[in-house]
């Protein structure tokens, strides 16, 4: 208990353990904060999608259904036809045979990553005998989210990162590995820089090396591609080596996390991931909203069109102000400011004017590359983008007059 006091006090005293702010209502992207509204620039409710009166429709339906919870694994008796139905749409959203449902998009990429080097070894209990002894190892981009690292650990396999997007690296290291299944693993877009990993390039360096891709399309899956599909469609990519993992928590306004891929994959990781068998999976409630938002994003299309118009319009507008934009590709756009405590300041002069955008520094960034991550939505208005942009140019201005 000591040690825990001692290190609580010492982190306390540098800026490290802070309060969370408490809200009153969820970003859509308005919501109230310390009794006043304030826009949101930081939520991944990319669509406003959370709180429509159609998504609330939808959830209240799988509620007077089923109840509040499934209280239940799938494997035992708490498979319900929501989420054969909604794991039957994500397939198809991706381009593939089967889905699986899970909990939470984390608890996806600690099941399925920990899962795949452990296949062969369930299958061995059943009396299955390999021609050859298969070896693992993982190949991770050095800023993939940290349940992608977790799920890595887990599995127990040889693991090796390469640099951020550095596809030579990458194949250095492919080049380098003796092992007989490699698997490529990268975000497809990712959450603090907001770039888009190449995933044509790291397809072909796995047709080289016959390896398989993992691509987490967390913020992806539902922004990218012209109908919505993810990092897939926006490459305009059907491949077979292929495991697409996304996430319902973003664009999709509810909870929960999957992966698509092909049929043989599904049954064996169905079998042997705990993730997916030895827990309960998402509420019916959630299942029926996530269903339904599946259905808005199609039917909707003026939602994706507001979202790019706003992200554009940001981008535009910054393009006069001496700031570096980390990428642009993205409605994830950071704003990059350097130093940690200059970037707490200008959030907290956001939050003074009624704003709210994301702080990011060590360790989620490197040491000195703080930096406001400003994340776009289809609820925006350009009122809202000016006045975040107004905030900028003060800093700026009283920058000069420092100078």
């Amino acid at each position: 208990m000591k040690e825990f006091a001692e290190i609580a006090d010492w982190l306390g005293t540098r800026g490290a353990v802070h309060a969370v702010p408490l809200v009153e209502s969820l970003p859509a992207p308005r919501f109230w904060m310390d009794g006043a509204e304030h826009v949101s620039f930081s939520t991944n409710n990319y669509l406003s999608l959370a709180t429509s009166p159609r998504m609330i429709r939808a959830a209240m339906t799988g509620l007077q259904r089923y109840g509040v919870a499934n209280c239940e694994s799938r494997l035992l008796g708490g498979d319900l036809d929501v989420y054969r139905t909604l794991e039957d749409k994500l397939a198809r959203l991706k381009g593939k045979d089967t889905a699986l449902l899970f909990a939470t998009g984390y608890l996806t990429n600690l099941g399925v990553l920990a899962a795949l080097p452990r296949i062969g070894q369930v299958a061995r209990t059943y009396g299955y005998r390999p021609r050859t002894r298969h070896t693992y190892a993982f190949f991770s981009d050095e800023y993939n989210h940290v349940s992608i690292r977790e799920g890595l650990r887990l599995s127990g396999a040889d693991r090796f990162t390469y640099r951020h997007l550095d596809l030579a690296h990458l194949e250095h290291l492919l080049n380098q590995s003796a092992a007989t299944s490699r698997v490529i693993v990268s975000d497809g877009v990712f959450s603090q820089d907001g770039d888009i990993a190449p995933l044509p390039e790291l397809l072909a360096l796995a047709e080289r090396y016959d390896a398989m891709v993992y691509v987490d399309d967390a913020h992806g899956s539902g922004v990218l591609g012209a109908h919505g599909g993810g990092i897939t469609e926006h490459f305009g990519i059907d491949d077979p080596r292929l495991i697409c993992m996304g996430t319902l928590s973003k664009a999709y306004g509810a909870i929960g996390g999957f992966i698509a891929t092909e049929q043989a994959i599904g049954d064996l990781l169905r079998l042997t991931c705990t993730a997916y068998g030895f827990t309960s999976t998402l509420p019916p409630d959630q299942a029926f909203a996530v269903s339904e938002a599946l259905d808005m994003v199609q039917d909707e299309p003026e939602r994706l069109q507001r979202l790019w118009a706003n992200q554009r319009y940001f981008v535009e507008r910054m393009r006069g102000l001496p700031y570096r934009l980390v990428a642009t590709e993205t409605p994830i756009v950071p704003v990059l400011i350097g130093d940690e405590a200059l970037t707490d300041h200008l959030a907290a002069c956001m939050h003074e004017a009624g704003l709210h955008v994301d702080s990011v520094k060590f360790p989620a960034v490197p040491r000195r590359q703080g930096r406001l991550r400003v994340i776009l939505n289809a609820g925006h208005t350009q009122e809202d983008i000016d006045r975040l942009v107004a905030v900028f140019e003060r800093h700026q201005a009283l920058c000069r007059a420092a100078a």
